[in-house]
Order: structure tokens, then C-alpha cells, then sequence
């Protein structure tokens, strides 16, 4: 159970951490593609005449999210606990 918490703990970081990245580097011209992102949507409708629902899901990815990704799940597994 630890471990399932370190891990989580460990990819949200760098979620968060990549996010925070790609948007600073978003401006210096040499770094700028660790900005570069693409979106992911999932948008399921069900139409049933009475009720109408809509649900859109989306999730945007960036270059430096992707890295810091990999780079928590390599510390992840360097850890011991």
C-alpha cells in the first residue's frame, strides 16, 4: 500500500512539476519546445430524448510533463521503502 502511494505521489510530482516547466519555458527561445503539448479528449454523448448527457474529458500533455514522467518513475524505482 506504500508503495502504491509513493508511486502516485511520485507521478503526480512530476505532472505538476512539467506543467510548471513547459510553462516557463514556454517564452525563452531555446527551450521553447518543452512546451510543445498535444490535448487528449474523450467526449461520449448519450441522447435519449428526455435526457441529454454530455461528458467531454480532456488532457493536455506536454513535452517536459512527458520527461519528468519518466524521470519520477526512474526515482520511483530507485527508491527503497
Amino acid at each position: 500500500m506504500k508503495r502504491t502511494l509513493l508511486l502516485c505521489f511520485f507521478i503526480l510530482s512530476g505532472i505538476v512539476l512539467g506543467a510548471l516547466i513547459a510553462s516557463v519555458a514556454s517564452g525563452v527561445p531555446g527551450i521553447s519546445w518543452l512546451a510543445f503539448a498535444r490535448s487528449i479528449s474523450f467526449h461520449p454523448v448519450l441522447d435519449l430524448s428526455v435526457i441529454n448527457l454530455d461528458l467531454n474529458c480532456t488532457m493536455g500533455i506536454s513535452v517536459a510533463q512527458i520527461i519528468t514522467i519518466s524521470l519520477a518513475i526512474f526515482l520511483y524505482n530507485r527508491t527503497h521503502i
